[in-house]
């Protein structure tokens, strides 16, 4: 029986893709030896002395762990210098990374987080690198803040890996979503996952808790009636979830189903943010993914992947999972607003 490599999925895919020249093949290959290493990383965990903080903040003012700094830095040297690439932006970094003179340069702008949940590594709970990739714009040599504000519908190809028991990579170029595992045994991807689906409904919904007190109503008003169970309107029991990583909240909405919520409260509204999770490098990818498998994705208000970005590290509201639940509090939202 073949078994199809994740190099052969790309490049079928690439060919489909008007003007593509095997580039995107390669920022893959280039992609997936980053997360090999850093996959191998997470593995060893204390071993290999990765574990703790490392002392500094990101530019977001989160305390950065030490495999966070390590990740980011694996990411860039696996991918800057194979002329596919134009510039990348991170969660890591305050500005864009342009490619070096020096080094040849492609069509591509890669966005990334490298270590999504990374306050989970030293617990030994899942964690995951999520990416997005877009089209530098036609005539652009030297890419700065402004090309990389495009919105999530502009988007080439988006994935994410997530570091667990098995390493798992999925991934989409617009055309449904794929799973693959790392086969550590011979370093290769294998397409273990085709057609990843979600279930328009669910039992099962994902937001943290904790945050009951500053919630807007509509979120808490969709909670409260998941909480009621058979009782209560939706006549049917439901499970919580919570892992604080969205890689593997988002790996099992795609397969088993359910929602997954980081609106926007009182809380995230004091500090000045409008939401937890970043647009160009979290809500765009997964949205992507979602989207493309069945599912919604919503900032309770629209579509996040029609966004306008505003600015490198914009942050947004995010619910996204089962279609007919994500539609149902986008319509908690527009009743509460008088629409």
């Amino acid at each position: 029986m073949s078994i199809t490599t994740l190099a052969q999925y790309i490049t079928e895919k690439e060919r489909r893709m008007p003007g593509a020249g095997g580039e995107l093949t390669a920022l893959m290959g280039d992609l997936t030896a980053a997360m090999r290493v850093i996959a191998n990383a997470v593995n060893r965990g204390a071993l290999a002395g990765v574990l703790g903080a490392a002392g500094a903040e990101n530019v977001q003012g989160e305390e950065q762990k030490k495999l966070d700094v390590l990740s980011n830095e694996i990411i860039i040297e696996q991918t800057r210098w194979g002329g596919r690439l134009a510039a990348m932006a991170s969660e890591e970094m305050e500005d864009v990374y342009p490619i070096p003179e020096d080094l040849p340069r492609g069509p591509y702008l890669l966005l990334f987080d490298p270590l999504d949940g990374s306050s989970n590594i030293d617990v030994n709970i899942s964690v995951g690198t999520i990416f997005s990739v877009l089209r530098c714009p036609e005539g652009v040599s030297r890419p700065t803040v402004q090309d990389f504000l495009q919105p999530g519908v502009r988007q080439v190809c988006a994935g994410y890996a997530l570091y667990g028991p098995a390493t798992t990579l999925v991934v989409t170029t617009g055309e449904g979503v794929d799973g693959f595992t790392l086969d550590r045994a011979v370093g290769e991807f294998y397409l273990t996952h085709p057609g990843m689906r979600i279930p328009a409904q669910t039992q099962e919904f994902a937001i943290n808790a904790s945050n009951m007190r500053h919630w807007d109503p509509p979120v808490r008003r969709y909670i409260e009636e998941c909480l009621a169970g058979k009782e209560g309107p939706r006549g049917k029991d439901f499970n919580m979830r919570w892992v604080a990583s969205m890689v593997a909240e988002v790996h099992r909405i795609l397969t088993r189903g359910g929602i997954f919520m980081y609106p926007a409260d009182a809380k995230i509204r004091a500090k000045g943010q409008g939401g937890r999770l970043r647009l160009m490098y979290e809500a765009n990818p997964m949205a992507f993914i979602v989207e493309q498998a069945g599912g919604a994705a919503s900032t309770g208000s629209g579509r996040i992947l029609e966004v306008q970005p505003e600015a490198l590290h914009q942050r947004v509201p995010v619910i996204l999972g089962s279609r007919e639940e994500v539609e149902r509090v986008e319509a908690y939202h527009r009743e509460a607003a008088g629409g």
